[in-house]
């Protein structure tokens, strides 16, 4: 693996290339933080797809696009005189600093649930309103489940024990299946749907299952046994919406024994 000092190096290097870019690359010149925005979200999207496919030389360039990204704000900051990478390195330095007082300073901790519960302490003690303060409105709506249970169970709000979240998921599936039976208001449904899928994060989370990932891999498994089925459809020169139901299920139950 690279020193220190060339890990240092390469830092500086991508410095001076994005100081080039920005001067001399019509499109990079033209970028604001506006521009970026969906650029970085999607670069951390497939970050994640490559962290899901457990594929080192694709997790390696992702990292190399979010980092760019990130060094791209940066530079945007620096030239408005608001702040530059050092400031950007800087600011998260003092922070790790602060929020591990069991490294540097005189906190001690027997395990990682104290030191999550330090850290929504010491938030708090930042001046953050509220627990659920650090969970960004726009997060993914299954994750920003997870997170403020995550959080709200840190300041103790939270089930004792796996047996009262799985009577927890029994009783919003049984509010939800009565909700279907009775009633045609969508609202009330979409409530208790809701509150059904609420309730199974809290078991996932639980388990230390990130229900996130979970449902991921399920859509890549979806997807590979789906174009299985259109490849079989393919090579018997049928088109997929002329296959039977029957004739789709022999098929998907054949790709579920490919790996």
């Amino acid at each position: 693996m690279n020193s220190k000092q060339q890990k240092l190096e390469a830092f500086s290097r991508l410095l001076d290339i994005m100081d080039d870019l920005r001067e001399k690359c019509p499109w990079d010149k033209n970028q604001t933080n506006e521009s970026l925005r969906h650029l970085t979200i999607e670069e951390t999207y497939e970050l994640s797809d490559a962290i899901l496919q457990n594929e080192p030389q694709e997790i390696k360039k992702e990292l190399g696009d979010v980092l760019l990204h990130i060094i791209f704000y940066a530079k945007i900051g620096s030239e408005k005189t608001l702040f530059d990478i050092a400031d950007v390195c800087n600011s998260l330095c003092d922070k790790l600093i602060h929020r591990h007082p069991h490294i540097y300073g005189d906190v001690k901790v027997e395990n990682e649930e104290q030191v999550k519960e330090n850290w929504e302490q010491l938030k708090l003690k930042e001046g953050n309103k509220s627990v659920l303060s650090g969970v960004a409105k726009g997060t993914p709506s299954i994750v920003k489940a997870l997170r403020m249970q995550e959080k709200a169970a840190q300041v103790g709000f939270d089930w004792k024990n796996t047996n009262e979240v799985w009577a927890k998921v029994d009783e919003e599936l049984a509010e939800l299946k009565e909700e279907f039976n009775k009633s045609n208001d969508k609202d009330k449904i979409e409530k208790e749907f809701g509150d059904f899928i609420f309730s199974l994060i809290n078991v996932a989370r639980k388990y230390n299952i990130n229900p996130d990932d979970a449902l991921e891999k399920t859509n890549q498994k979806f997807i590979q046994r789906f174009q299985y089925i259109e490849t079989q459809a393919t090579k018997l020169n049928k088109k997929i919406t002329d296959m039977t139901l029957a004739e789709m299920d022999v098929y998907w139950n054949q790709a579920k024994t490919i790996k």
